[in-house]
């Protein structure tokens, strides 16, 4: 049994006593005992890849910002790995693929991943961590939707536009519906298989959403978002597609409980479209640079905008890593102080 069920009980839409609250990339490098663990480290690669190093990362945000739920210390780009194109972490300049897909015979080349066997050092994090945490807070699986991977795989590393991606796109549609499928198969597993080892929800995180048209979206990303939504039917699955305003009408339709904001849609705006739907966001990330006076009326604006139910409060992306720690405590605390008075 949880002690803290406020995020599950948010995102099935039931009422609760004030709005749970949780940030993106809160495990990491905000936190002092995070650099110090890193720092004896060989690089984030190990860190991921060792199941009790990964829980202590997770569970350091529950103990340091009292946090109301914990996400699995891990990366998107574990999928590709699975399925067999191995990634690098460089320092301050991302992810690299020193191999990339290029051709039929590539997508050929990749497993769909079993989930035990080749992302098993995950489903070890996650069940050590649900050990530690006791039911203090939930846990959060997460995977990133097929096109973000897609694009990774494609282009090799981060880029402003992704153009080797979204060249595929116009010129092999066929090829890119294939990569996606391999992608979708082995998504889909590996949520189940969190969910399995004790996650009590799970985020589809789509990075790269905004850079694509909006009919390309829908053919090349909603509707794998849509079938990785259906096959995990027994925890909320949160959906956070950055950048793709354009898109909160079809995720209405899907089978998640949660959409997720960046901070650039309204929620006002958004909520008449999405039903029973809960939001999830969507402070700008930038305002935790403000005063502590600032972040704090920041969060209170925000919170009004959603409204006292069926949110949960967060960031419209992930925390900075050279945001100052104490301004995160003053938005977590003025969520859990402001919120029960809009009850």
């Amino acid at each position: 049994m949880l002690k803290n069920d406020l995020l599950l009980r948010a995102a099935r839409g039931e009422e609760t006593e004030r709005t749970p609250v949780w940030l993106m990339r809160q495990a990491g490098r905000i936190l002092p005992e995070y650099r110090e663990l890193r720092a004896r480290l060989s690089g984030f690669k190990e860190l991921v890849e060792t199941p009790e190093l990964a829980a202590e990362v997770t569970i350091q945000p529950v103990d340091a910002l009292d946090v109301d739920a914990a996400i699995i210390f891990s990366d998107i780009l574990v999928v590709p790995e699975a399925m067999g194109l191995t990634y690098e972490m460089l320092e301050a300049r991302g992810p690299l693929f020193p191999e990339t897909i290029k051709s039929a015979r590539d997508v050929e080349n990749l497993r769909v991943a079993d989930p035990e066997e080749h992302l098993g050092y995950v489903l070890e994090a996650i069940r050590v961590t649900k050990k530690a945490l006791n039911g203090r807070v939930p846990l959060i699986g997460f995977a990133g939707a097929p096109w973000t991977i897609l694009a990774y795989m494609v282009e090799g590393h981060g880029s402003k536009t992704f153009s080797k991606a979204r060249r595929m796109l116009y010129a092999e549609p066929e090829l890119a519906h294939k990569l996606l499928r391999k992608i979708t198969d082995t998504t889909i597993a590996y949520l189940q298989a969190q969910v399995a080892a004790g996650a009590n929800l799970v985020q589809v995180f789509d990075s790269w959403a905004g850079i694509l048209p909006p009919h390309q979206y829908q053919e090349f990303s909603t509707r794998y978002i849509a079938e990785i939504c259906r096959a995990i039917p027994d925890v909320p699955v949160t959906v956070f597609a950055k950048g793709a305003f354009f898109a909160v009408a079809d995720f209405a339709q899907l089978p998640c409980r949660t959409i997720g904001l960046d901070w650039n849609q309204d929620p006002s705006l958004v909520r008449p479209l999405v039903g029973d739907k809960t939001l999830q966001g969507n402070l700008d990330p930038c305002a935790l640079y403000g005063t502590r006076e600032q972040v704090r009326q920041a969060t209170i604006e925000m919170l009004r905008q959603f409204g006292p139910h069926r949110h949960i409060a967060n960031l419209g992306h992930g925390v900075y890593p050279d945001t100052d720690a104490d301004n995160v405590r003053v938005f977590i605390e003025t969520v859990k102080e402001y919120s029960p008075q809009m009850r």
